[in-house]
């Protein structure tokens, strides 16, 4: 830890310092200010921004150009809010996480960790993730989590201490799946984040919202060797500084059906329907799409191809 103290890490640390001063806050005041960062960022992250239209135009493709627009432009706000909410990740007692995070149909998972089930939380990329994984562990249970280094290295001792400060136990992505099966049986949470682009190694394409999309097909084999029950879980930031919500949705049924392929695309389809129900707080600046099949146009890249010619 020692290491981190060099000249060199003092921005970041000037950065900690004022992310947890501003946790202090109430979070109607946090969110506004988040909301103002946001802004900010629509401003000047240009190319998120045109990352995020992108995504929008194929995802929602009912949606006209200005509807999209103010979408991107809601969505940056939700960004800074969540940004800003890193701080209350960071240091918040259980005490303050439960006045701002409203746990919503808890009795599904309490009635699973009752009955000794071993449990996987599928917990898609909302922007409300990082608080609500938080909440999770110091409200309702600890767990496991797949962790990947973050290259600032203070943040990322910052962001590990937050998210195993009430037990939770990171699961490094090339450690033994054996281990993670073994303490899935033993009662311990896995949560489970799957809509990042893994690669054409590590993926197999199956649709997102009607786009081939590659997605890691874990999900289904973990649940089948823990004999695991997949219940979907959600964070939603509450309009109006109200806070946030954790849905926990009701268990897969039939799941995993034994079929890999199909039992991914059943997880996109999951994801899909609450996308609809709150499209601003999906994390769209995400390149969903940049892997593509064998033959397939580069997605992201095609305006700037063509700008060339």
């Amino acid at each position: 830890m020692s290491r981190l103290w060099g000249p060199g890490h003092w921005p970041s640390w000037a950065a900690v310092a004022l992310f947890k001063l501003l946790a202090l806050l109430p979070f109607k005041g946090l969110a506004r200010l988040g909301f103002g960062l946001g802004w900010i960022g629509y401003q000047l992250a240009w190319g998120r921004r045109r990352v995020a239209r992108t995504n929008l135009s194929l995802c929602l493709p009912e949606l006209d150009a200005r509807q999209r627009e103010r979408l991107v432009r809601e969505h940056f706000g939700w960004l800074g809010v969540a940004a800003l909410c890193q701080g209350l990740s960071w240091s918040a007692p259980p005490k303050r996480l439960s006045r701002i995070v409203r746990l919503r149909h808890r009795e599904r998972i309490d009635a699973l960790l009752k009955a000794g089930r071993p449990i996987i939380v599928l917990v898609p990329h909302f922007v409300g993730l990082e608080l609500g994984g938080t909440a999770f562990t110091a409200l309702v249970h600890s767990g496991m989590y797949m962790y990947q280094r973050i290259r600032n290295p203070v943040i990322d001792a910052q962001v590990r201490h937050a998210r195993t400060r009430f037990g939770a136990i990171p699961v490094e992505r090339q450690d033994d799946l054996r281990g993670l099966i073994r303490m899935l049986k033993s009662g311990v949470p896995f949560f489970y984040l799957p809509d990042q682009d893994p690669g054409r190694r590590r993926g197999v394409f199956v649709p997102f919202c009607g786009v081939p999309a590659a997605t890691v097909p874990t999900l289904g084999r973990i649940a089948r060797l823990a004999d695991a029950v997949v219940i979907p879980t959600f964070a939603r930031f509450l309009p109006h500084g109200e806070g946030l919500e954790l849905c926990f949705d009701p268990p897969l049924e039939a799941f995993p059906s034994g079929d890999l392929e199909q039992d991914t695309a059943r997880m996109n389809q999951v994801i899909e329907a609450r996308l609809r129900s709150m499209p601003a707080q999906y994390f769209w600046v995400h390149r969903r799409f940049k892997t593509r099949p064998e033959g397939a146009v580069s997605i992201y890249h095609q305006r700037r191809r063509r700008r060339r010619r």
